[in-house]
C-alpha cells in the first residue's frame, strides 16, 4: 500500500461518521440511469455511463449515459440492459406493470404499434418480479462501479442511501410497490422516493441562466422518454438565496415517447419490403439501428430530405427503392411516422400550457425524445411564438440529476440550489363527518337524532384538501376531530378515522357525500387507547343527561415529493402513521 492510499484510508475512516454515499436510480420506462455523489463531495456528482453487453459481462461493454430496461430469462441466467439483443422475446415496459389502473397506461400508440419481440404482462413472471430482478442487477453493477472509484476504506464505512424516482401521477398502490421492489433489489429501507417530474424540473431550472429568470416566470417542463411523455409546470416565487418555484399545473402523462417512432418505422418496412424474397431479421435490425441513431435525429421535417437506409442482403428493386443493399426513404415518409407521435406530445404541451392560466415563458424539454429536433420545431409552431422551445443541456440525464441534487438537498439542506416550495394537489382528500341537519341543504339524505347534541344530523365530507390547492413539505398542518360515545357502554379501546379520495377527473367539484361522485377509500388512522385509564378519558353530559366519553384528536399531515404521510394525535401523542400517495 503507498502512502497517498493510506492517507486517503485514513481520511476516510476519520469522516465516516458523518460521510454518506448516495446514488440515484431514475426507473424509467425504456431507460434507466444511476448518479452517485458522497454528501461531503456534493459538487462532485458522477453519471455511470458504463454497462455489461452480452459478450463482457462486465465493466467495459457499452458505454452510454442510461441502460435498457428490459430482461429475459435464460434458463437461469438473467440477463439485463445491454445483454439482451435485438433477437427473440424479451420483457420490456414492465414498470408499468407496477400501476396497472393509471388511464395511461394504454394508449392508441401502444394498441396500434405493439412490439413484436416483446413478451405480454403478466407472461410467465409478475411485474413485482421483473421490477425487483432488474433493480437488483442495477443494484449490484453501480457497487462493483463503485469499488473503481472510491477506496475500499470508504465503501466499507460510508453508509449508501439510494433514491429511486417514480411518476408523480402514480397510485399509493404502485408507490409502494416500487418501494417494495427496490428494498428487495437491495437498496435499503431508508430508499428516498422523489417524482419523476419534479426531478427534471429541479435539473432543468438549475442549468438555465440565472439571469434569464424573473420573479413570475412560468416554465413547462415536458419529460419526453422513450416510453412515456410527462409534463408539469412551475412559476417561479423567489430568486435568493436560492431559487424557488411553485406548482402552476398539475401534472399531465401519455404513452407516446419515441420507442413509437421504432415500431411505427418497424411496421413501414415491413409493408414495404416484407415480400422481398431475402426478407429476414438481419435487415429488421441493421435498418433499425440506422433509423435510430442517424435518421431520428437528422430529421428536420423538409419532404424533400432523404435517408438512406441499410437493407443488407435484399434484392435489387427499382420498384421498392431498394439498390445495392440500400433503401432510400424520403422526408414526407418520414414525417408519417413522426406525425402520429410528436401530434399527441404537442396536445399534451398544449394542454399543459392552458391548464397554467398564466402567462408561460417558456417549455423546457427534457428526456431522450425531448431532445429531438423535429419534436421541438413542431411544438414551437404549435404554441404561441412568444413562448420559447428551450432543450437544457443533459437533458436525457435531467431526472436522475435532479433527483440526486434533491436527495443531497435533503440530507445537507445548504447544498440546495432550487426549491419546489408548493405542489398543486391532484385529487380532493378528506373524512367523512356528522353535521348539523339542514333541510333546505340535506332534502335527499336521510338524517337521524343525534342524542349527545341533541338535533338531527347528516354524514357529508369535510375536504381538507381540495384538487388544485397548494401544498407544502415545510410543515405539516392539523385538522381537529372530535368523537362521543355514551360512557355505559364503557372504554373504547380504539379510535379510528378513515380517510377517503376522489379523483374528480372533470375537476367538476369535490362530492358532497361518500356515495356520490368517485369517493373511494385511500387509508385507515387508528389511535389505540386501551393504555389509558377510562378515568383520564373527558366526559362530558349530552344533551339527554347522559354521561359520554368525549375525545377530541387531530389529524395531521405532512407532503413530500413523492408521497403523503398522515398521522393520528391524541393529546399531543402520535397514536398511528400511515404513509399514502403523492398529493
Amino acid at each position: 500500500m503507498d502512502s497517498a492510499t493510506s492517507d486517503m484510508e485514513k481520511m476516510a475512516l476519520e469522516e465516516g461518521a458523518d460521510r454518506k454515499l448516495l446514488i440515484a436510480v431514475d426507473f424509467g420506462t425504456t431507460f434507466s440511469g444511476v448518479a452517485w455523489a458522497q454528501t461531503r463531495r456534493p459538487d462532485v456528482q458522477t453519471i455511470i455511463i458504463q454497462w455489461p453487453d452480452a459478450t463482457s459481462g462486465g465493466l467495459e461493454g457499452i458505454s452510454s449515459d442510461k441502460v435498457p430496461t428490459e430482461l429475459r430469462y435464460n434458463g437461469t441466467e438473467c440477463q439485463w440492459g445491454f445483454q439482451v439483443d435485438d433477437f427473440g422475446p424479451r420483457h420490456q415496459w414492465f414498470k408499468l406493470d407496477l400501476d396497472p389502473n393509471q388511464s395511461r397506461g394504454v394508449s392508441d400508440l401502444s394498441r396500434q404499434y405493439p412490439d413484436q419481440h416483446a413478451l405480454p404482462p403478466g407472461y410467465n413472471v409478475s411485474g413485482e418480479k421483473l421490477c425487483t430482478d432488474y433493480l437488483t442487477a442495477l443494484r449490484k453493477h453501480t457497487e462493483e462501479v463503485l469499488k473503481h472509484k472510491l477506496p475500499q476504506s470508504i465503501l466499507k464505512s460510508t453508509p449508501i442511501e439510494y433514491i429511486i424516482t417514480t411518476p408523480a401521477v402514480w397510485s399509493d398502490s404502485a408507490q409502494a410497490k416500487t418501494r417494495s421492489c427496490a428494498e428487495a433489489a437491495g437498496m435499503g429501507k431508508q430508499l428516498m422516493i422523489i417524482s419523476e417530474p419534479e426531478a427534471a424540473a429541479i435539473y432543468a431550472l438549475h442549468a438555465m441562466d440565472p439571469h434569464s429568470i424573473e420573479i413570475g416566470d412560468t416554465f413547462v417542463l415536458c419529460d419526453a422518454g422513450g416510453g412515456t411523455v410527462d409534463l408539469i409546470s412551475y412559476t417561479v416565487s423567489a430568486l435568493k438565496p436560492i431559487l424557488q418555484v411553485e406548482e402552476a399545473a398539475t401534472g399531465t402523462g401519455r404513452l407516446c415517447g419515441s420507442t413509437f417512432l421504432n415500431r411505427i418505422f418497424n411496421k413501414f418496412l415491413v409493408d414495404k419490403l416484407g415480400l422481398n424474397e431475402e426478407w429476414d431479421e438481419e435487415v429488421v435490425e441493421d435498418a433499425m439501428k440506422r433509423f435510430e441513431l442517424v435518421t431520428k435525429k437528422a430529421f428536420r421535417g423538409s419532404p424533400t430530405e432523404e435517408f438512406v437506409i441499410p437493407v443488407p442482403g435484399l434484392a435489387d428493386d427499382p420498384a421498392q427503392g431498394v439498390r445495392r443493399g440500400k433503401f432510400r426513404m424520403t422526408g414526407a415518409e418520414v414525417s408519417e411516422i413522426f406525425e402520429p407521435v410528436v401530434q399527441e406530445v404537442v396536445t399534451l404541451v398544449r394542454g399543459q400550457i392552458a391548464a397554467t392560466n398564466k402567462t408561460v415563458k417558456a417549455v423546457l424539454m427534457v428526456g431522450g425524445f425531448g431532445q429531438n429536433a423535429y419534436l421541438r420545431e413542431t411544438i414551437r409552431g404549435a404554441i404561441d411564438p412568444n413562448i420559447e422551445v428551450m432543450q437544457p443541456p443533459n437533458g436525457w440525464t435531467a431526472v436522475v440529476r435532479g433527483a440526486l441534487m434533491k436527495g443531497l438537498s435533503q440530507l445537507e439542506p445548504t447544498t440546495a440550489r432550487v426549491k419546489v416550495a408548493s405542489r398543486s394537489a391532484r385529487k380532493h382528500y378528506g373524512t367523512e363527518r356528522m353535521t348539523k341537519y339542514d333541510p333546505t341543504k340535506h332534502t335527499t339524505r336521510p338524517n337521524y337524532w343525534d342524542a349527545y347534541d341533541g338535533e338531527y344530523k347528516v354524514n357529508d365530507m369535510d375536504w381538507f384538501i381540495r384538487k388544485g390547492d397548494p401544498v407544502t413539505e415545510e410543515k405539516s398542518f392539523k385538522r381537529q376531530y372530535h368523537k362521543v360515545w355514551p360512557v355505559a357502554e364503557g372504554h373504547n379501546k380504539a379510535v379510528s378515522q378513515d380517510l377517503l379520495v376522489s379523483q374528480d377527473p372533470n375537476s367538476i367539484g369535490a362530492p358532497i357525500y361518500k356515495d356520490s361522485g368517485d369517493v373511494k377509500y385511500l387509508a385507515r388512522l387508528t389511535a389505540d387507547l386501551s393504555c389509558i385509564p377510562a378515568n383520564d378519558l373527558a366526559q362530558k353530559t349530552g344533551k339527554d343527561g347522559r354521561q359520554y366519553y368525549s375525545v377530541h384528536y387531530d389529524i395531521e399531515m405532512q407532503y413530500y415529493s413523492a408521497h403523503t404521510k398522515y398521522s393520528m394525535v391524541y393529546k399531543n401523542v402520535k397514536y398511528d402513521s400511515v404513509t399514502v400517495e403523492y398529493v
